[in-house]
């Protein structure tokens, strides 16, 4: 008893707050009419002063145009009238003398009355003055009292000018019927369920036509009150099928009310009531499966005249108008468990979702809950699949692919959403079934179904070929996706990077043929997941260079299994360095991405490399370590010399280089130097390993560009390379051991005989570097002589040693003086060394 009053003092509160907007803007249009009749008849009055004037016609009272407004009309004249211009009425401000003084004592009075009704039975219980039937047969009375009063008050001069005296009275009168319906049935069951059901439909019914009279007040108690009548006499007291129709009944009653008035509010509530009382039903019925497929065409048929019936009432706001289609969506999902995923259970959700496609191609507003309705689709199919019986699942995806991709498909051209729900009808029920069910077909099956959606979603990205956008990446994407995966089923996992590869060639065509900026991106994404497939050989290589960098002797030992090492990468990493070529390609990740396949390539080579020698014991790497290593970098210098020679591709002929450079420096002369570690070089003088690998560096830097650091590096390589011929000379094969008087000398004479080649090749071809190259060696090696050398000789060595460099030094004075010392100026030009 107390829930109800709450519910109808509710319902009240709800009534009040939309009676007092509504009045609100009709009295400001009522002075704004009335000052326009005004104007209009002073504006007649002085256009024809010798005619006689007609006797005005009366002015309805505020009430009645309030009750019926209808639109003002004035008899054509014989003479055009111009219009006058409209007098502005004064804007209403919020009032709280009116509020408190005239607004509010009218609604809590009707809500008084309703408590009076309440107070009065229950007084004569607690007295027991009158039994259930006389109680009952005065509440109704009572409730017919208020309905006839607030007839009075609309007819009576006296009150007529307010109608929300009538409106209180006949709102009152409403409530007061429904809670005496409830007393008869629920408390006192002097009704039987289905006479009660009756009576609550009558009252119903006439609510709404007292609503149609007096206003949105009386809608709301109307709406109130129908939806909390099937709960007097239980809601399933007569059966779950006529309470629905009674529901159904009931809520086309308010849309028919909503479309008549324009009240796009009405419309909204009662859908969402209506929404209301499925949750409810569904959560009572429990495992009542026939019961809940009631309940699911129901479900079904509210979304769909919902969304129909919220734009014709008046709803403007485009969510408003998709909620209920979202809303039928999730209940059919939630729904359907409960059914056990049977056919009626499909047939509701399609039924709903080919009516949002309908509406959908009537106005594309509702575009939205048919994409909508599509993700709710892969998510039922998805719990479907997943159950042990799931026979009518495959023939409802079928059809399910068929209702969204067909419409898809042909109105692709309309704009983006169309295109996006023709992608995702052809990809996203197959997708889904292989995903949650791959033993519904061969490996075969899958192959050829997917490749026809791939076909299918070309033919989108075909027809918006010309439209970089987000329709034509998503088209590309589902065409992409559905090839590799299709391709993926022909050939045995370890293979996979075959249709990888495919694919990601075939998008960079597409790219090219395109032309569009979003799409060159796309190949990115086959390389990625090629790498992901790949991840425990490209692990493996990661570990064999963090081991070979920190000084590993055999890193053979460390390099995965060859077959499994290309059949997973050589293939996408050559497809990307090949579409490197093609500048647009892979877009803002070009650097990255190029970097990354460059990366793998060359390791690949190396790994490639490794195995011509194969050297796994420590023996053979005394014996043929530095060859091998000399013999990498030298390839990589090359290759990088040649590339920056030509000017193709220079980014990839720096890396190498610097690659090349990296590993001579840090294997050759640091971590694994053969003054060091032991290994073999060669016991030939001058041509040998350590001689002409360091030479060879050497070279390739002096044929480069003539710049700066690549010059000194030229000059340092070059001294290396003397170095490495005077150990040779002095040790042999094996370069270890310690450094002999004779070897110290030799370092002496060879730097210093490069020395002055480099300052004769300097001041010849007007080299300046050189000439500071061979200044700042001779610098090097006079020191070298006065504080080593010389401390390691005696008698005519060590006369003769000062002798020489006496004599060299006067050489290298006279040759300044004689060539720059007399004002000529020498153009600083490099020159081969």
């Amino acid at each position: 008893m107390t829930g109800f009053v709450f519910l109808i003092a509710l319902g009240l509160a709800v009534g009040l707050f939309w009676v007092l907007r509504r009045v609100t803007i009709l009295e400001q249009e009522l002075r704004r009419v009335e000052s326009e009749l005004v104007g209009l008849e002073q504006r007649l009055a002085r256009s024809a002063p010798a005619r006689p004037q007609a006797a005005p016609e009366p002015v309805q009272p505020a009430a009645a145009l309030a009750a019926e407004p209808r639109p003002v009309r004035v008899a054509p004249s014989a003479e055009p009238v111009r219009e006058p211009s409209p007098v502005a009425a004064p804007a209403r401000s919020f009032n709280l003398e009116t509020l408190i003084g005239s607004s509010l004592p009218v609604w809590i009075g009707g809500a008084a009355l309703v408590l009076a009704g309440f107070f009065l039975v229950r007084y004569s219980i607690e007295s027991g003055l009158l039994g259930p039937a006389t109680r009952t047969v005065l509440a109704a009375l009572f409730g017919l009292v208020l309905i006839a009063a607030s007839e009075v008050a609309r007819r009576l001069p006296a009150t007529a000018e307010d109608p929300r005296i009538a409106q209180a009275l006949a709102g009152a009168g409403v409530a007061s019927l429904y809670g005496t319906l409830y007393m008869a049935a629920a408390l006192y069951h002097l009704v039987s369920p289905l006479s009660a059901f009756v009576l609550v439909l009558g009252v119903t019914a006439a609510a709404m036509a007292l609503a149609l009279r007096h206003g949105p007040p009386t809608a709301v108690m109307a709406l109130v009150g129908g939806f909390a009548a099937p709960l007097i006499a239980g809601f399933d007291a007569a059966g779950i099928g006529p309470l629905l129709v009674y529901l159904a009944l009931f809520i086309g009653a308010l849309f028919a009310l909503a479309i008549r008035r324009g009240w796009g509010w009405l419309a909204l509530a009662a859908a969402a009531a209506g929404f209301a009382w499925i949750n409810f039903l569904i959560a009572e019925l429990g495992g009542r499966a026939q019961d809940l497929s009631a309940v699911g065409a129901f479900t079904m048929l509210l979304a769909a005249c919902a969304s129909a019936a919220l734009p014709a009432a008046g709803a403007r706001n485009r969510w408003f108008r998709l909620a209920p289609l979202v809303a039928g969506f999730i209940q059919l999902v939630a729904l359907a468990p409960a059914l056990h995923f049977d056919a009626l259970a499909w047939g509701f959700y399609l039924v709903l979702a080919a009516a949002a496609i309908f509406l959908s191609w009537r106005d594309s507003l509702y575009l939205p809950a048919a994409l909508a309705a599509l993700i709710f689709l892969l998510l039922l199919q998805a719990l479907a699949l997943l159950q042990p019986e799931r026979s009518v699942t495959p023939v409802a995806a079928v059809l399910a692919t068929l209702l969204f991709a067909v419409p898809g498909h042909l109105l692709a051209t309309r704009g983006t959403r169309w295109a996006l729900l023709a992608l995702g009808g052809s990809a996203g029920p197959l997708l889904v079934a292989q995903a949650c069910a791959p033993s519904l077909l061969p490996d075969t099956g899958w192959a050829l179904l997917e490749l026809l959606a791939a076909a299918a979603c070309a033919r989108v990205a075909w027809l918006l070929r010309e439209r970089d956008g987000t329709a034509l990446t998503a088209a590309t994407l589902a065409t992409a996706l559905l090839a590799a995966l299709g391709l993926a089923q022909l050939v045995p996992d370890r293979w996979i990077a075959v249709p990888l590869t495919l694919t990601l060639l075939g998008l960079a065509a597409w790219a090219r043929t395109a032309r569009a900026p979003h799409l060159y991106e796309l190949p990115v994404l086959p390389f990625a997941a090629a790498l992901l497939a790949a991840a425990l050989p490209i692990a493996a290589l990661a570990d064999l260079v963090v081991a070979s960098a920190t000084g590993d002797r055999l890193p053979y030992l460390r390099l995965p299994a060859l077959g499994d090492l290309f059949r997973t990468l050589a293939l996408p990493v050559a497809a990307t360095i090949t579409i490197l070529f093609d500048r647009p390609q892979l877009g803002r990740a070009r650097r990255f991405v190029g970097a990354a396949a460059i990366t793998l390539g060359i390791l690949l080579l190396y790994a490639l490399a490794k195995q011509l020698l194969a050297i796994a014991t420590l023996p053979r790497f005394a014996s043929l370590g530095f060859v091998e290593r000399a013999l990498l970098t030298q390839v990589c210098l090359g290759t990088g010399w040649l590339l920056l020679r030509r000017n193709q591709l220079p980014s990839l002929g720096g890396v190498l280089l610097t690659l090349g450079l990296a590993r001579l420096v840090w294997f050759d002369l640091v971590v694994l130097s053969p003054v060091i570690e032991p290994q073999a070089v060669g016991a030939i003088p001058l041509l040998n390993a350590a001689v002409l690998h360091l030479g060879l560096a050497a070279f390739w830097l002096w044929t480069l560009a003539p710049t700066r650091p690549i010059r000194a590096g030229a000059a340092l390589f070059t001294i290396a390379t003397l170095l490495a011929a005077v150990r040779q000379a002095t040790h042999g094969n094996l370069l270890t051991g310690p450094v002999g008087t004779l070897e110290n000398t030799g370092y002496s004479a060879a730097l210093l005989g490069l020395a002055l080649f480099w300052l004769w090749r300097g001041i010849a071809a007007s080299a300046r570097d050189l000439r500071l190259f061979g200044l700042g060696l001779l610098t090097a090696v006079t020191f070298k002589v006065f504080l080593i050398d010389a401390a390691a000789l005696e008698g005519v060595l060590r006369i003769l040693s000062f002798l020489a460099l006496g004599v060299a030094l006067i050489g290298i004075s006279w040759a300044y003086n004689r060539f720059l010392g007399k004002g000529a100026t020498l153009a600083d030009t490099p020159a081969e060394a």
